[in-house]
């Protein structure tokens, strides 16, 4: 019975015992001795065939199991210096927005059909097309150059990403120490959502609501940036002087602690942007059409009032027809197909080159003060198709999100591709999230 007790305990040599069998007698015993432990071999001459894990214990010696790394969802996001989003080796690829303090996304918010997309989703994401690499190598070269050789606007089908790619660039320029002036929804300016007035001095109608909010969302997503520049000259706005080298974060403070003023000091920080040369400065603005269409406005009369009339429209304007630049920095536009009030205007197609829905005739009316404001502009086409392999990227993001209820994967994705016809939003919204009512 000690034998016993003895093999199953631990296993270091033991001393010699004498064991008595049961019925022998004292005079005749038999003595035993205990197997010597077989000297084992050190770490460094053992098979590297296999590595052997250690194996945590507890007191009472139980294995302790190891801890399984917690399920980080659909996505796993880079660290920020180590993005490669936009690089040739991710094209096809879905991809996270990273998560930082300045979020674009968060602080100026998003069109809301994208809104409503990325409240579905667990993450924030998008898939990086062979167009948004080409796009950000245009904008890494224009970071030096006047804004006057780079003002394009992003044209393409109805639901084909051209406000994904908008909002790729500017998280993109965001990355890489750009200031970044975003306008998701500019159809706000002149659908008669906020507040105007009349000012005689600029002979223009001001919006103090919207421009706070613009001055606001400004200086959130680059106030670093606006607090390292400074003011080349001396600003007076009615009792309130600003004098020379005050920063513009300083500058915008003074428009926060009194929002009236939000309009004079919104056209001398975009003044003093314009001049200065330390950073470039990207001016992207989504639902650009609706500017050089007829605003819901109306002045005392009931006349309608013309978006060059209006003071951010109108300032959009300057900046996009090159009447106004910066010293280094861009200038990004996309339309929307899908308004049916705020369509796109003739001199816009003109300019971007963009196929009429009737025959052009010399009788069609244009507007020689819109015609100006579409100077200089470019046209980049956004694919109206997602590749296959764009769009089994996308699929993959739906389907670790849990939105296919049908577990024949194969064949629902290429049922929804070829019914969408490779359109990216038809693809998502009629295809994919169609069949949760199934």
């Amino acid at each position: 019975m000690l034998a016993g007790v003895a093999r199953a305990g631990p296993s270091y040599p033991l001393l010699q015992q004498n064991v008595l069998r049961s019925g022998a007698t004292p005079a005749v015993q038999q003595r035993r001795h205990m197997a010597k432990v077989a000297p084992t071999k050190s770490d460094k001459q053992r098979s590297a065939g296999f590595s052997r894990k250690n194996v945590k214990r507890d007191a009472t010696g139980a294995v302790i199991p190891e801890k399984k790394e917690k399920s980080l969802g659909a996505f796993k996001p880079l660290a920020v210096t180590n993005l490669t989003h936009q690089t040739p080796g991710m094209v096809g690829k879905a991809a996270e927005f990273p998560t930082i303090d300045n979020d674009p996304a968060r602080i100026y918010g998003l069109p809301k059909k994208m809104l409503l997309e990325f409240r579905i989703l667990s993450k924030p994401c998008s898939v990086v097309r062979d167009i948004t690499v080409q796009s950000a190598q245009m904008l890494d070269e224009a970071k030096n150059k006047s804004s006057l050789e780079t003002r394009v606007v992003l044209t393409g089908r109805q639901g084909c990403g051209k406000s994904f790619l908008m909002l790729q660039l500017v998280e993109h320029c965001i990355m890489n120490d750009w200031i970044v002036l975003y306008i998701p929804r500019a159809v706000k300016l002149v659908d008669s959502t906020t507040p105007h007035e009349y000012d005689l001095r600029t002979r223009t109608y001001f919006q103090p609501a919207f421009s706070f909010q613009t001055l606001q969302r400004l200086q959130a997503a680059n106030h670093a940036k606006l607090t390292a520049l400074t003011t080349h000259k001396k600003h007076i706005f009615e009792k309130r002087e600003v004098p020379l080298g005050t920063n513009l974060s300083d500058l915008i403070n003074v428009a926060l602690k009194d929002p009236p003023l939000a309009p004079l000091i919104l056209e001398a920080v975009m003044s003093e942007l314009s001049i200065q040369t330390k950073s470039p400065v990207l001016f992207a603005v989504d639902d650009f059409q609706a500017l050089y269409c007829r605003t819901a406005y109306r002045d005392p009369h009931f006349v309608p009032i013309r978006p060059h009339h209006l003071s951010l429209p109108r300032l959009i304007l300057d900046f996009a027809s090159g009447k106004r630049s910066f010293a280094k920095g861009a200038f990004v536009g996309a339309i929307t197909n899908s308004d049916t009030v705020y369509k796109l205007p003739l001199e816009l197609k003109d300019a971007l080159e963009l196929p009429h829905e009737h025959f052009r005739t010399p009788y069609d009316k244009r507007s020689r003060t819109l015609v100006e404001y579409t100077t200089g502009l470019k046209p980049i086409r956004v694919p109206d198709q997602l590749s296959v392999t764009e769009a089994a990227s996308l699929f993959e993001v739906w389907k670790d999100d849990k939105a296919l209820v049908s577990s024949m994967y194969d064949e629902v994705f290429l049922s929804k591709y070829t019914e969408s016809s490779g359109n990216a939003r038809d693809f998502v919204w009629k295809g994919l999230l169609r069949t949760l009512e199934s």
